[in-house]
């Protein structure tokens, strides 16, 4: 009897994740043919903060790319906690590389909440000299139109906030893996919410945001004890009734010599924060995961040429999804090259979706806190 249940359950399981995928198709082919019929001269002066925080792979050439940007005026401000960070000396030559520009490094150790990210943010802000503010992570690199690109929704009075979707740029198997979750998965996940729900998240790739719009909501302080500050830094503002556009400009996330560990670990915290976020949101989750899905089904009904039949068109209908999304439209060549390896991916994000729902505590910077309060972070220990 209970077999019967499981059986019945995880074949309505596969049914709609078929549905998902399929929707995800179409919600990413709405996306990109969009006329967002943006001005296209609207150039104001902004500020760019670039966060530091120890050396990611290719480190200068990320940073080197914000310095060559067709654009009129813009200053650069890298902040630091530390004159011991490694970073320091790559931040120092780009500046000695790049003399023509308005570059600025503060160090301050000033700590504001418990995200020392968003600490880094505020202590980068006192310097910051202009009306709109672009942050985005230091293992993001980008092309010479990419500031006179996502700037141009913000001449738009309700349009508080621009943030980017990624493509990753790799090296490394672990790497390969984790950077084939971003393509296939991820990308994916915020069309179809783009779609249904409106944007009302950012991320870590690009936040353009008009500094009058981050003192409404608080400034840095509103977010200094959230895991994600992306997200928050675009919700705030979208619970207030401005406007957050996803643009359609690709950053590449940049990531190397990644050890599963750190892999597991990651992803793992990741998923408890959107589960503190947003726990129904988290538990649908299970709606969307077709091929973990229809494995179970196939092996509850004992390989049956019905469950045979539902496990084929679900990993076609799958390997589809990604590979129009992944490959064809983000023009990701990870998702392209290492298609075959998605239903293995997928795996992984299921044991990640389950071990998510056991515990609040995660380790991060070397500090362990507990999630409380919709993804904040509340410091239990030191490490």
């Amino acid at each position: 009897m209970i077999i019967d249940i499981l059986r019945m359950l995880f074949l309505g399981l596969s049914l709609s994740a078929i549905i998902y995928n399929l929707y995800a198709i179409y919600a990413a082919i709405d996306f990109f043919k969009q006329d967002f019929k943006q001005e296209q001269q609207y150039s104001p002066p902004l500020t760019i903060i670039k966060p530091l925080c120890g050396l990611d792979w290719q480190i200068y050439e990320n940073l080197a790319s914000f310095c060559q940007q067709d654009y009129t005026q813009y200053q650069i401000v890298f902040a630091l906690r530390s004159l011991d960070d490694p970073c320091f000396k790559i931040a120092q030559k780009i500046k000695q590389d790049f003399p023509d520009l308005d570059i600025s490094l503060i160090v301050n150790e000033r700590t504001i909440g418990n995200n020392l990210k968003v600490s880094n943010l505020a202590n980068a802000l006192t310097i910051a000299k202009y009306p709109i503010l672009v942050i985005a992570d230091s293992d993001i690199k980008v092309g010479s139109d990419y500031l006179k690109e996502i700037v141009k929704p913000l001449k738009d009075p309700q349009t508080a906030v621009v943030t980017c979707p990624y493509n990753s740029l790799v090296k490394g198997n672990v790497a390969i893996f984790e950077a084939l979750g971003i393509a296939t998965v991820f990308n994916p996940k915020i069309m179809v919410a783009r779609k249904l729900e409106g944007v009302s998240f950012g991320f870590g790739s690009t936040i353009a945001i008009k500094r009058a719009v981050l003192e409404e909501i608080g400034g840095f302080e509103a977010i200094a004890d959230y895991l994600s500050d992306d997200f928050q830094l675009a919700n705030q503002p979208y619970r207030r009734g401005y406007r957050v556009h996803l643009s359609r400009y690709i950053v590449e996330h940049v990531s190397a010599d990644v050890k599963l560990a750190d892999l597991f670990a990651r992803q793992l915290r990741w998923a408890k924060g959107v589960k503190s976020e947003r726990f129904w949101g988290y538990v649908g989750l299970i709606f969307t995961q077709l091929t973990t899905n229809s494995l179970f089904f196939l092996l509850l009904s004992k390989f049956s040429l019905f469950s045979y039949l539902v496990f084929s068109l679900s990993w076609l209908i799958r390997l589809l999804m990604a590979y129009i999304i992944g490959a064809v439209l983000f023009k990701d060549s990870l998702a392209k090259k290492y298609l075959y390896l998605v239903p293995l991916r997928d795996m992984f994000d299921f044991v990640i979706w389950v071990l998510g729902f056991f515990g609040d505590t995660i380790s991060w910077r070397d500090n362990k806190f507990k999630l409380v309060d919709k993804g904040k972070l509340l410091l239990i220990e030191e490490l």
